[in-house]
């Protein structure tokens, strides 16, 4: 018997996506609506000296030096990011000496996102959840959605806003392509 999904099933999944659209675009609007995009760009992200491993352990951002890092924007409630997760994991792996994920999360609390990491195995480090960093950082790249995957060389600039599409498309490959980019 061939399974389909219902009506209520797909309203489901809409409402879980625009809830994912809405809640990192609505903060990640800028209040300086007559500033040029061309002047918004960012180029640089600066990292908090701090951030938190699976334990919510401090650690320090030094462990990332030298490394390309990418920012996962990410919650436990948006489906998309469950189905993305555990291919950004096996994508760390396979790169772990030269890339690192740093979880920005969009879960309502610390622990719900402590819990999120630790379900998915995540090997990463994490912003502190709702943090002035975490919310600032969104803001400044205005994120539009979830999954969404920023990587940085490792001098903290941008090699990519596209960086979860890259990974399902290109596989391990995306990392060479990202290092062949100009800085």
């Amino acid at each position: 018997m061939k399974k389909t999904c219902t009506p209520l099933f797909f309203s489901f999944l809409s409402g879980t996506i625009s809830t994912c659209l809405f809640v990192f675009s609505a903060a990640a609007q800028s209040g300086d609506s007559e500033t040029p995009i061309e002047e918004k760009e960012v180029k640089q992200i600066i990292l908090p000296e701090t951030l938190l491993d699976q334990k919510g352990e401090k650690v320090s951002a030094g462990v990332l030096e030298g490394k390309y890092v990418g920012l996962y924007f990410s919650a436990s409630w948006c489906g998309p990011c469950r189905s993305f997760t555990p291919s950004l994991i096996k994508f760390r792996d396979a790169h772990k000496n030269d890339f690192e994920v740093i979880l920005v999360g969009g879960d309502g609390s610390p622990k719900a996102q402590a819990n999120y990491m630790r379900k998915y195995k995540m090997p990463w480090l994490a912003l502190k959840n709702q943090s002035r960093e975490a919310m600032e950082i969104s803001k400044s790249l205005e994120v539009p959605h979830i999954p969404y995957l920023v990587v940085l060389d490792p001098d903290g600039k941008i090699v990519s806003k596209d960086g979860t599409k890259e990974i399902i498309r290109s596989g391990k490959e995306a990392f060479i392509t990202w290092k062949k980019l100009p800085k």
